[in-house]
């Protein structure tokens, strides 16, 4: 790793992509699906790749994929700022915490991403790696669009939320490097289960997160009719 003119933060990319998928019902877990002849999982790990932040990638899959994300994705495309492809754990934050284990605290700033969020731009990333160099936490954030209503088991509204003041989180998502591992350490000690992003964790802990307005183009593809947009998207990226 360097810190020279091509590493100015010192920072880490962890990809999770350890999920099987089940939402998308497809033989390959969804990661490995394809568009336009590469992985979702390959043109997401490509915008690291060209990042100039980005000095090491580490590449979390399940255990049984970690030779196929070696061979058929990281070699195959040149990935050469991938330094690890590890097997991911049963949750989420477990693949994110095994992942910066994997990395070592060599590095500054940790930029978390799904590794199933293909339309991710490189000069983004770069942003969010500025701004978190100055403030400390940040992630990509939309401005909900929706009415958001909060509802009983019965399915009846018990709560509209304000649209003007919710915003939806999406990655990447950036912290300091040793704030993030504390904040997984922790987690894992006092049983903060089902975390849906690091974000929460590190709010956990009281550190302040700023949002950082993304792209709504910047989609998770979890189910088939997400994978009919990614296509589409992928048409003119």
């Amino acid at each position: 790793m360097s810190e020279g003119e091509g590493c100015p933060y010192r920072a880490v990319a962890i990809i999770p992509a350890a999920g099987q998928g089940k939402r998308m019902g497809a033989e390959r877990p969804k990661q490995f699906l394809e568009l336009k002849g590469k992985s979702i999982l390959a043109v997401t790990l490509e915008a690291f790749e060209r990042a100039k932040g980005i000095c090491g990638i580490v590449v979390v899959v399940p255990a049984q994929e970690v030779a196929f994300c070696e061979e058929q994705i990281v070699k195959r495309f040149g990935l050469s700022k991938v330094v690890a492809v590890v097997p991911g754990g049963k949750r989420r934050q477990d693949s994110v915490r095994i992942g910066l284990e994997a990395a070592g605290s060599d590095y500054g700033l940790v930029a978390v991403h799904d590794g199933v969020r293909p339309f991710v731009n490189p000069e983004f990333i770069d942003k969010l790696l500025s701004e978190a160099a100055i403030k400390g936490a940040v992630v990509a954030a939309v401005p909900a669009t929706d009415t958001v209503k909060e509802v009983d088991q019965a399915g009846h509204i018990t709560k509209t939320y304000d649209r003007q003041k919710l915003w939806l989180a999406q990655t990447p998502q950036v912290f300091p490097y040793e704030v993030l591992l504390k904040a997984h350490q922790r987690a894992l000690r006092e049983g903060w289960d089902e975390a849906t992003d690091d974000a929460f964790l590190v709010e956990q802990m009281g550190v302040n997160v700023t949002l950082i307005e993304g792209s709504p183009l910047n989609i998770k593809v979890t189910t088939p009719s997400d994978l009919i947009l990614a296509r589409a998207i992928m048409e003119n990226w």
